[in-house]
């Protein structure tokens, strides 16, 4: 870790401009947050407008981000800014006052709806206890306030991320939001240590219609997982997978800097450049329902 954060400082300045010419990243974090983060939204924009990416999907685990996408795009013309809501206990838990109120938000830049995060009951029993744990499942059925978050969602044209829910509470949200008419899914970060979702339930989500996200942050955290990480992407195969940084944490890369020499190292692992388009464009564009 010591070694590899200097080392990608020193190479990002000379490959990222060309390595993230219309590239969208689905998950990034930045201040202004109840969380430390070294960066704010509008420098984020502006240097990943100056490093060619066409957009951004500013992530709040507490508040939504559908306002601040708006400043920011006003402020920083040139690049697309999105937002969306986390349903944390911050915003009311599974509340569908709060998603379309942000939806609503003037500008409609509020795109994205993650089930609980740091709130999820699954968090909750694995990692940490948390009293103010949102659970979403019971008894290996959705919650009925679950299936009107769905409901709600297809009526506003909104995409849905699972969050930090469990392996098997992730195939039946997939499940139950298509039917609701829910077209636009993607699994958040399956091979993170606190969701750890094997590579068959991944290959089932994916079967289902959803998107698996592989975020290069993980990456960072161990830099012996970088096989492991590309040799999972090679299996589910890239069509069915979005690259994004999940960056916005100190000690890290910003995310312009890391994005662009995590997709050249997936050019030298033998992605050909369709591929790494397909995860760092086609899809996001996709998910995004952007034209």
């Amino acid at each position: 870790m010591r070694l590899l954060l200097p080392l990608l400082l020193l190479l990002a300045p000379m490959s990222s401009q060309a390595q993230l010419e219309g590239v969208i990243d689905l998950h990034t974090h930045s201040a202004p947050d109840s969380l430390a983060r070294p960066i704010d939204a509008l420098d984020l924009a502006r240097m990943a407008r100056r490093h060619g990416m066409r957009a951004l999907v500013l992530k709040n685990h507490y508040t939504h981000t559908g306002s601040l996408a708006y400043m920011v795009a006003q402020s920083v013309p040139g690049i697309e800014v999105y937002g969306g809501i986390a349903l944390n206990r911050a915003v009311g838990g599974i509340n569908p006052v709060a998603i379309e109120h942000m939806a609503r938000t003037t500008g409609g830049l509020g795109r994205i709806v993650w089930l609980p995060t740091f709130d999820s009951e699954h968090y909750h029993l694995t990692v940490r206890p948390n009293p103010n744990h949102v659970p979403v499942s019971r008894d290996g059925e959705l919650l009925p306030e679950v299936i009107d978050v769905f409901n709600l969602m297809a009526d506003l044209d909104l995409a849905l991320a699972t969050g930090h829910s469990s392996p098997a509470e992730s195939l039946l949200i997939i499940r139950e939001a298509r039917a609701a008419g829910v077209d636009r899914i993607i699994v958040t970060h399956p091979t993170a240590p606190q969701i750890a979702m094997s590579l068959e339930i991944q290959r089932e989500a994916a079967e289902l219609g959803a998107l698996i996200e592989y975020p290069i942050a993980l990456v960072l955290r161990d830099e012996s997982t970088f096989e492991e990480f590309s040799s999972q992407i090679r299996e589910l195969g890239p069509e069915h997978v979005a690259l994004t940084t999940d960056l916005g944490q100190n000690l890290y890369p910003v995310h312009t800097d890391g994005f662009a020499v995590f997709i050249n190292r997936f050019k030298e692992a033998g992605f050909s450049q369709q591929e790494v388009d397909t995860m760092t464009k086609d899809n996001p564009i996709r998910f995004l329902d952007l034209q």
